[in-house]
Protein backbone atom coordinates (compact mmCIF):
# COMPACT_ATOMS: atom_id res chain seq x y z
CA UNK A 1 0.00 0.00 0.00
CA UNK A 2 1.22 3.49 -0.82
CA UNK A 3 0.10 6.90 0.39
CA UNK A 4 -1.65 9.57 -1.63
CA UNK A 5 -2.80 13.03 -0.67
CA UNK A 6 -5.84 15.10 -1.57
CA UNK A 7 -4.92 18.73 -2.24
CA UNK A 8 -6.69 22.06 -1.97
CA UNK A 9 -5.87 25.16 -3.98
CA UNK A 10 -4.35 27.12 -1.08
CA UNK A 11 -1.64 24.62 -0.19
CA UNK A 12 -1.56 22.35 -3.23
CA UNK A 13 1.92 23.08 -4.55
CA UNK A 14 3.96 22.94 -1.31
CA UNK A 15 2.05 19.88 -0.09
CA UNK A 16 2.48 18.05 -3.42
CA UNK A 17 6.19 18.87 -3.53
CA UNK A 18 6.65 17.60 0.04
CA UNK A 19 4.61 14.46 -0.69
CA UNK A 20 6.74 13.73 -3.75
CA UNK A 21 9.93 14.08 -1.69
CA UNK A 22 8.50 11.72 0.94
CA UNK A 23 7.70 9.04 -1.62
CA UNK A 24 3.93 9.45 -1.86
CA UNK A 25 2.51 7.75 -4.92
CA UNK A 26 -0.35 10.04 -5.85
CA UNK A 27 -1.54 13.64 -5.46
CA UNK A 28 -5.24 14.20 -6.12
CA UNK A 29 -7.51 17.21 -6.36
CA UNK A 30 -11.22 17.05 -5.54
CA UNK A 31 -13.79 19.53 -6.79
CA UNK A 32 -17.18 20.75 -5.71
CA UNK A 33 -18.07 24.14 -4.28
CA UNK A 34 -14.55 25.40 -3.47
CA UNK A 35 -12.45 24.87 -6.58
CA UNK A 36 -12.20 22.91 -9.79
CA UNK A 37 -9.70 20.07 -10.09
CA UNK A 38 -8.16 20.96 -13.43
CA UNK A 39 -6.65 24.35 -12.56
CA UNK A 40 -4.97 23.03 -9.42
CA UNK A 41 -3.67 19.92 -11.18
CA UNK A 42 -2.08 22.08 -13.88
CA UNK A 43 -0.20 24.08 -11.25
CA UNK A 44 0.96 20.92 -9.46
CA UNK A 45 2.05 19.27 -12.73
CA UNK A 46 4.36 22.19 -13.39
CA UNK A 47 6.07 21.92 -9.98
CA UNK A 48 6.47 18.15 -9.65
CA UNK A 49 8.11 15.46 -11.78
CA UNK A 50 7.52 11.99 -10.28
CA UNK A 51 4.37 11.81 -8.18
CA UNK A 52 1.25 10.53 -9.93
CA UNK A 53 -1.55 13.05 -10.43
CA UNK A 54 -5.27 12.42 -10.33
CA UNK A 55 -8.64 14.09 -10.24
CA UNK A 56 -10.30 13.01 -7.07
CA UNK A 57 -12.85 13.37 -8.47
CA UNK A 58 -13.93 15.41 -11.50
CA UNK A 59 -17.71 15.65 -11.44
CA UNK A 60 -19.53 14.02 -14.33
CA UNK A 61 -22.43 16.52 -14.39
CA UNK A 62 -20.00 19.44 -14.72
CA UNK A 63 -18.56 18.53 -18.12
CA UNK A 64 -19.46 16.83 -21.34
CA UNK A 65 -17.59 13.55 -21.79
CA UNK A 66 -15.64 14.82 -24.80
CA UNK A 67 -14.42 17.86 -22.84
CA UNK A 68 -13.38 15.53 -20.05
CA UNK A 69 -11.40 13.42 -22.52
CA UNK A 70 -9.73 16.53 -23.96
CA UNK A 71 -8.89 17.78 -20.46
CA UNK A 72 -7.53 14.40 -19.37
CA UNK A 73 -5.39 14.09 -22.49
CA UNK A 74 -3.98 17.59 -21.92
CA UNK A 75 -3.18 16.98 -18.25
CA UNK A 76 -1.56 13.66 -19.12
CA UNK A 77 0.61 15.34 -21.74
CA UNK A 78 1.57 18.21 -19.42
CA UNK A 79 2.54 15.79 -16.66
CA UNK A 80 4.48 13.38 -18.92
CA UNK A 81 2.02 10.53 -18.48
CA UNK A 82 1.38 10.88 -14.75
CA UNK A 83 -2.37 11.59 -14.85
CA UNK A 84 -5.23 9.35 -13.68
CA UNK A 85 -8.81 10.38 -14.41
CA UNK A 86 -11.07 10.06 -11.38
CA UNK A 87 -14.78 10.57 -12.08
CA UNK A 88 -17.88 10.77 -9.91
CA UNK A 89 -21.55 11.23 -10.66
CA UNK A 90 -21.96 13.46 -7.58
CA UNK A 91 -25.04 13.77 -5.33
CA UNK A 92 -28.58 14.22 -6.74
CA UNK A 93 -29.04 17.71 -5.32
CA UNK A 94 -25.58 18.83 -6.40
CA UNK A 95 -26.12 17.52 -9.93
CA UNK A 96 -29.49 19.23 -10.40
CA UNK A 97 -29.10 22.24 -8.12
CA UNK A 98 -25.49 23.21 -8.82
CA UNK A 99 -24.83 21.97 -12.34
CA UNK A 100 -28.38 21.95 -13.71
CA UNK A 101 -28.06 18.36 -14.90
CA UNK A 102 -30.73 15.73 -14.13
CA UNK A 103 -29.69 12.84 -11.91
CA UNK A 104 -31.88 10.27 -13.60
CA UNK A 105 -30.37 6.81 -14.22
CA UNK A 106 -26.95 7.71 -12.72
CA UNK A 107 -25.43 4.26 -13.34
CA UNK A 108 -26.47 4.19 -17.00
CA UNK A 109 -25.32 7.79 -17.42
CA UNK A 110 -21.93 6.94 -15.89
CA UNK A 111 -21.53 3.89 -18.11
CA UNK A 112 -22.23 5.90 -21.27
CA UNK A 113 -20.02 8.77 -20.09
CA UNK A 114 -17.02 6.47 -19.58
CA UNK A 115 -17.60 4.82 -22.95
CA UNK A 116 -17.55 8.21 -24.70
CA UNK A 117 -14.44 9.32 -22.78
CA UNK A 118 -12.58 6.16 -23.73
CA UNK A 119 -13.71 6.44 -27.34
CA UNK A 120 -12.46 10.01 -27.55
CA UNK A 121 -9.15 9.14 -25.83
CA UNK A 122 -8.58 6.38 -28.37
CA UNK A 123 -8.24 9.01 -31.08
CA UNK A 124 -11.06 7.49 -33.11
CA UNK A 125 -13.90 9.61 -34.54
CA UNK A 126 -16.50 10.05 -31.81
CA UNK A 127 -19.74 8.48 -32.96
CA UNK A 128 -21.96 7.40 -30.10
CA UNK A 129 -25.66 6.69 -29.88
CA UNK A 130 -26.73 6.19 -26.29
CA UNK A 131 -29.72 7.09 -24.18
CA UNK A 132 -27.99 10.07 -22.56
CA UNK A 133 -25.31 10.97 -25.11
CA UNK A 134 -25.69 11.11 -28.88
CA UNK A 135 -22.59 12.36 -30.66
CA UNK A 136 -21.22 12.46 -34.19
CA UNK A 137 -24.52 11.91 -35.96
CA UNK A 138 -23.72 14.48 -38.65
CA UNK A 139 -19.95 14.92 -38.68
CA UNK A 140 -17.83 12.94 -36.22
CA UNK A 141 -14.78 14.73 -34.84
CA UNK A 142 -11.76 13.32 -33.04
CA UNK A 143 -8.93 14.45 -30.77
CA UNK A 144 -6.08 16.00 -32.72
CA UNK A 145 -2.49 15.07 -31.97
CA UNK A 146 -1.17 12.17 -29.89
CA UNK A 147 -3.52 10.48 -27.44
CA UNK A 148 -2.63 8.53 -24.26
CA UNK A 149 -1.96 4.85 -24.87
CA UNK A 150 -4.07 3.86 -21.87
CA UNK A 151 -5.19 6.48 -19.38
CA UNK A 152 -6.55 4.89 -16.18
CA UNK A 153 -10.11 5.83 -15.21
CA UNK A 154 -11.12 5.54 -11.56
CA UNK A 155 -14.77 5.73 -10.54
CA UNK A 156 -16.05 7.00 -7.19
CA UNK A 157 -18.78 4.90 -5.62
CA UNK A 158 -20.51 4.82 -2.23
CA UNK A 159 -23.44 2.49 -2.84
CA UNK A 160 -23.21 -1.24 -3.68
CA UNK A 161 -24.37 -0.88 -7.30
CA UNK A 162 -21.97 1.97 -8.03
CA UNK A 163 -19.11 -0.07 -6.57
CA UNK A 164 -19.99 -3.00 -8.82
CA UNK A 165 -20.03 -0.63 -11.79
CA UNK A 166 -16.59 0.70 -10.83
CA UNK A 167 -15.27 -2.84 -10.85
CA UNK A 168 -16.91 -3.59 -14.18
CA UNK A 169 -15.90 -0.57 -16.27
CA UNK A 170 -13.19 1.21 -14.28
CA UNK A 171 -9.47 0.78 -13.73
CA UNK A 172 -9.89 1.71 -10.09
CA UNK A 173 -12.35 2.65 -7.36
CA UNK A 174 -12.35 5.84 -5.27
CA UNK A 175 -13.96 5.22 -1.89
CA UNK A 176 -14.78 7.52 1.00
CA UNK A 177 -15.98 7.26 4.62
CA UNK A 178 -15.03 3.58 4.94
CA UNK A 179 -13.59 1.58 7.78
CA UNK A 180 -11.21 -1.29 6.97
CA UNK A 181 -14.14 -3.70 7.35
CA UNK A 182 -16.25 -1.68 4.91
CA UNK A 183 -13.37 -1.67 2.42
CA UNK A 184 -13.28 -5.47 2.56
CA UNK A 185 -17.04 -5.54 1.87
CA UNK A 186 -16.65 -3.11 -1.04
CA UNK A 187 -13.95 -5.33 -2.53
CA UNK A 188 -16.47 -8.17 -2.83
CA UNK A 189 -18.68 -5.89 -4.94
CA UNK A 190 -15.72 -4.70 -7.00
CA UNK A 191 -14.80 -8.32 -7.68
CA UNK A 192 -18.37 -9.03 -8.77
CA UNK A 193 -18.13 -6.20 -11.29
CA UNK A 194 -14.76 -7.39 -12.53
CA UNK A 195 -16.10 -10.91 -12.86
CA UNK A 196 -19.07 -9.66 -14.90
CA UNK A 197 -16.64 -7.89 -17.25
CA UNK A 198 -14.32 -10.90 -17.45
CA UNK A 199 -11.52 -8.73 -16.07
CA UNK A 200 -8.59 -9.87 -13.98
CA UNK A 201 -7.65 -13.47 -13.31
CA UNK A 202 -10.12 -15.99 -11.83
CA UNK A 203 -7.93 -16.29 -8.76
CA UNK A 204 -7.34 -12.55 -8.40
CA UNK A 205 -10.01 -10.40 -10.01
CA UNK A 206 -8.48 -7.21 -8.59
CA UNK A 207 -5.01 -7.71 -10.04
CA UNK A 208 -3.93 -4.37 -11.51
CA UNK A 209 -7.03 -2.63 -10.14
CA UNK A 210 -6.55 0.49 -7.99
CA UNK A 211 -8.38 0.55 -4.65
CA UNK A 212 -8.05 4.20 -3.67
CA UNK A 213 -9.61 5.32 -0.40
CA UNK A 214 -10.00 8.89 0.79
CA UNK A 215 -9.35 9.01 4.54
CA UNK A 216 -9.48 12.18 6.66
CA UNK A 217 -6.53 12.52 9.02
CA UNK A 218 -6.02 14.41 12.25
CA UNK A 219 -2.68 14.06 14.04
CA UNK A 220 -2.15 14.70 17.75
CA UNK A 221 -1.87 13.06 21.15
CA UNK A 222 -5.28 14.36 22.28
CA UNK A 223 -7.77 12.34 20.22
CA UNK A 224 -10.70 14.72 20.57
CA UNK A 225 -8.53 17.70 19.66
CA UNK A 226 -7.06 15.82 16.69
CA UNK A 227 -10.58 14.98 15.47
CA UNK A 228 -11.90 18.54 15.85
CA UNK A 229 -10.90 19.82 12.35
CA UNK A 230 -12.59 16.76 10.82
CA UNK A 231 -16.03 17.48 12.30
CA UNK A 232 -17.03 20.18 9.81
CA UNK A 233 -15.95 17.94 6.93
CA UNK A 234 -18.23 15.12 8.07
CA UNK A 235 -21.12 17.48 8.82
CA UNK A 236 -20.91 19.08 5.36
CA UNK A 237 -21.14 15.75 3.55
CA UNK A 238 -23.89 14.33 5.76
CA UNK A 239 -25.88 17.55 5.27
CA UNK A 240 -25.64 17.65 1.47
CA UNK A 241 -29.06 17.85 -0.22
CA UNK A 242 -32.18 16.18 1.10
CA UNK A 243 -32.07 13.27 3.51
CA UNK A 244 -34.07 11.14 1.07
CA UNK A 245 -31.63 11.62 -1.79
CA UNK A 246 -28.28 12.10 -0.06
CA UNK A 247 -25.92 9.15 -0.53
CA UNK A 248 -23.86 10.33 2.45
CA UNK A 249 -26.84 10.57 4.78
CA UNK A 250 -27.82 7.03 3.80
CA UNK A 251 -24.26 5.89 4.43
CA UNK A 252 -24.31 7.34 7.96
CA UNK A 253 -27.62 5.57 8.60
CA UNK A 254 -26.22 2.25 7.33
CA UNK A 255 -23.29 2.65 9.71
CA UNK A 256 -25.66 3.03 12.66
CA UNK A 257 -25.48 6.82 13.07
CA UNK A 258 -28.94 7.71 11.78
CA UNK A 259 -30.00 9.70 14.86
CA UNK A 260 -26.80 11.75 14.81
CA UNK A 261 -27.20 12.37 11.06
CA UNK A 262 -30.70 13.75 11.66
CA UNK A 263 -29.37 16.06 14.38
CA UNK A 264 -26.58 17.27 12.10
CA UNK A 265 -29.07 18.08 9.36
CA UNK A 266 -31.40 19.87 11.79
CA UNK A 267 -28.55 22.11 12.99
CA UNK A 268 -27.56 22.89 9.39
CA UNK A 269 -31.13 23.82 8.47
CA UNK A 270 -31.14 26.18 11.44
CA UNK A 271 -27.92 27.77 10.18
CA UNK A 272 -25.84 26.57 13.12
CA UNK A 273 -22.81 24.96 11.47
CA UNK A 274 -20.85 24.83 14.73
CA UNK A 275 -23.59 22.77 16.40
CA UNK A 276 -23.77 20.52 13.34
CA UNK A 277 -20.04 19.84 13.57
CA UNK A 278 -20.28 19.20 17.31
CA UNK A 279 -23.05 16.64 16.68
CA UNK A 280 -20.79 14.42 14.58
CA UNK A 281 -20.01 11.39 16.79
CA UNK A 282 -16.34 10.80 17.49
CA UNK A 283 -17.03 7.10 16.89
CA UNK A 284 -18.03 7.83 13.29
CA UNK A 285 -14.91 9.90 12.72
CA UNK A 286 -12.64 7.35 14.35
CA UNK A 287 -14.10 4.44 12.37
CA UNK A 288 -13.41 6.04 9.00
CA UNK A 289 -10.40 8.29 9.66
CA UNK A 290 -6.84 8.34 10.95
CA UNK A 291 -6.88 10.07 14.33
CA UNK A 292 -4.20 10.37 16.97
CA UNK A 293 -0.41 10.21 17.25
CA UNK A 294 1.84 8.31 14.85
CA UNK A 295 1.84 5.31 17.20
CA UNK A 296 -1.98 5.04 16.87
CA UNK A 297 -2.14 5.77 13.14
CA UNK A 298 0.48 3.14 12.19
CA UNK A 299 -1.63 0.07 13.08
CA UNK A 300 -4.65 1.63 11.36
CA UNK A 301 -2.61 1.92 8.17
CA UNK A 302 -1.77 -1.77 8.47
CA UNK A 303 -5.47 -2.58 8.81
CA UNK A 304 -6.35 -0.64 5.66
CA UNK A 305 -3.56 -2.40 3.77
CA UNK A 306 -4.77 -5.78 5.01
CA UNK A 307 -8.31 -4.92 3.90
CA UNK A 308 -7.07 -4.46 0.33
CA UNK A 309 -6.43 -0.73 -0.10
CA UNK A 310 -3.68 -0.08 -2.66
CA UNK A 311 -3.50 3.71 -2.22
CA UNK A 312 -4.63 5.46 0.95
CA UNK A 313 -5.37 9.07 0.05
CA UNK A 314 -5.10 11.46 2.98
CA UNK A 315 -7.68 14.24 3.21
CA UNK A 316 -5.88 17.09 4.98
CA UNK A 317 -8.10 19.25 7.17
CA UNK A 318 -5.49 21.02 9.30
CA UNK A 319 -5.99 24.80 9.03
CA UNK A 320 -2.51 25.98 8.03
CA UNK A 321 -0.04 24.97 5.36
CA UNK A 322 2.52 24.25 8.07
CA UNK A 323 0.11 21.92 9.86
CA UNK A 324 -0.72 20.13 6.62
CA UNK A 325 2.97 19.60 5.86
CA UNK A 326 3.46 18.24 9.38
CA UNK A 327 0.53 15.87 8.81
CA UNK A 328 2.03 14.62 5.53
CA UNK A 329 5.32 13.91 7.30
CA UNK A 330 3.60 12.21 10.24
CA UNK A 331 1.65 9.90 7.92
CA UNK A 332 4.85 8.91 6.10
CA UNK A 333 6.44 8.09 9.46
CA UNK A 334 3.38 6.06 10.44
CA UNK A 335 3.54 4.09 7.19
CA UNK A 336 7.21 3.33 7.78
CA UNK A 337 6.40 2.19 11.32
CA UNK A 338 3.49 0.05 10.11
CA UNK A 339 5.67 -1.82 7.61
CA UNK A 340 6.83 -4.21 10.34
CA UNK A 341 3.25 -5.17 11.04
CA UNK A 342 1.85 -5.36 7.50
CA UNK A 343 -0.39 -8.37 7.02
CA UNK A 344 -1.45 -10.47 4.04
CA UNK A 345 -4.51 -8.97 2.26
CA UNK A 346 -7.79 -9.95 3.89
CA UNK A 347 -6.47 -10.25 7.45
CA UNK A 348 -7.07 -7.66 10.14
CA UNK A 349 -4.76 -6.87 13.03
CA UNK A 350 -7.42 -8.15 15.43
CA UNK A 351 -7.54 -11.50 13.63
CA UNK A 352 -3.75 -11.77 13.60
CA UNK A 353 -3.54 -10.95 17.30
CA UNK A 354 -6.29 -13.46 18.08
CA UNK A 355 -4.50 -16.24 16.20
CA UNK A 356 -1.25 -15.33 17.91
CA UNK A 357 -2.90 -15.57 21.33
CA UNK A 358 -4.35 -18.99 20.55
Amino acid sequence: MRLGVFLNQHSAVPVAVAAEQLGYGLALVPEGYRCDAVSVLGAVAARTSRIGLGSGVMQIPARTPVLTALTASTLDSMSAGRFRLGLGVSNPDVSAGWYGVPFDAPLRRTREYVEVVRLALSGAPVRYHGRHYRLGEADAAQLAGPTPARLPIYLAGVGPRSQELAGEIGDGWVGVFSSPQQVAEALDRLRAGRRAAGAGEPGDRLAGFEVLLSVPIGVGDDLLAAAQPLRHYFANFIGLGSAERSIYHRLAVRMGFGEAASQIRAHLRAGDRAAAAAAVPFELIDATSLVGPVSRIAPRLAEYRAAGVTTLGLTLLAPSVEDQLATVRAAAAALARSSSRLLPPGRSLAAAQSSKET
